[in-house]
């Protein structure tokens, strides 16, 4: 394999030191969390580990993921700037970044230039750990270009420059509320939540299945929606990225749904007109996209050429 190729960044030497601290947050969380075997873990603080990682989770998915980056659906401000501070807190860098590499993926998915694929990692590393993790202590985690749409947000751009206060200050909040013992517990679920989410990009390309067709190794996983709040549907996502709905497959040549809370999160921001315009493919484009659907019709069309 030549060596991995790296691009010329287009941004500031500024914001570049900026996003360092991102990673040196995620290695932090993952010693803080060690805290826990010193205090202990009180039911109190399994509660605060568990909404902090299912609100942050959430935030990750439904704004940064399907309303930031694919605009899947519309949403009032308030909805994208809150969910762009709690996914700022869970560790999940600034809106121009997240989105800058996401793209990336899509654009390069399971190539070379994908930032995260565990089919093309540089030479010397594995595929899993380089998916999982492994990435963001190299050169990769530097994207090239940052989207125009999220820099001329100035809101969104002080949010992704100060990615790291959100953290702070949520860390602080938790020690504030009960002592080591609770800044323990945000340690921990900031790691679970970490490694939650980079399971889409390790897990959900290795094991799963394929209903659909995509020209590349993404898969449906239930481990990883069950992670990742409905983001492991993976396959779906891939064949079709403008859908606010990832839980979706084929079965027996029907189209079958598949729980998905962020898109159950997205619809009740519907019911309060908070959310509207949600993108959602046809059944019909579902089962033209599905593999079986494409097996089926070989006999036919082997029989009309004879």
């Amino acid at each position: 394999m030549k060596d991995f190729p790296i691009e010329t960044r287009q941004y500031s030497a500024l914001t570049a030191l900026s996003y360092l601290i991102g990673p040196l947050q995620i290695i932090a969380s993952h010693f803080g969390a060690l805290i826990l075997l010193l205090t202990g873990l009180s039911w109190g603080a399994v509660v605060w580990l568990t909404w902090l990682y299912v609100i942050r989770m959430l935030a990750t998915t439904t704004v940064y993921h399907r309303l930031l980056t694919h605009k899947s659906y519309k949403a009032h401000f308030s909805i994208l700037w809150l969910g762009c501070l709690l996914a700022a807190s869970a560790g999940q860098m600034g809106p121009s970044w997240w989105k800058a590499h996401h793209l990336a993926h899509h654009k390069h998915v399971d190539q070379v230039l994908d930032p995260h694929s565990p089919y093309a990692p540089p030479p010397g590393k594995r595929g899993f750990y380089w998916s999982q993790g492994g990435w963001l202590l190299s050169s990769q985690f530097f994207p090239t270009k940052l989207p125009m749409d999220v820099e001329k947000d100035l809101r969104l751009k002080a949010i992704d420059r100060f990615h790291f206060v959100p953290f702070v200050l949520l860390g602080m909040l938790s020690y504030g509320i009960g002592g080591l013992e609770y800044f323990g517990a945000f340690c921990l679920s900031t790691t679970l939540l970490f490694h939650g989410v980079q399971t889409v990009n390790s897990l959900a390309h290795l094991f799963g299945d394929q209903p659909f067709i995509t020209d590349d190794h993404s898969r449906n996983n239930w481990l990883v929606a069950l992670l990742a709040a409905g983001e492991g549907w993976h396959n779906l996502h891939h064949a079709f990225q403008l859908s606010c709905r990832h839980g979706i497959t084929i079965r027996a040549g029907k189209v079958v749904y598949l729980p998905d809370p962020t898109f159950s999160l997205i619809q009740v921001l519907e019911r309060l007109k908070l959310a509207s315009k949600l993108r959602l493919p046809t059944e019909r484009d579902l089962l033209a996209r599905a593999q079986q659907t494409q097996k089926d019709q070989l006999p036919k069309l082997a029989s009309l050429k004879s």
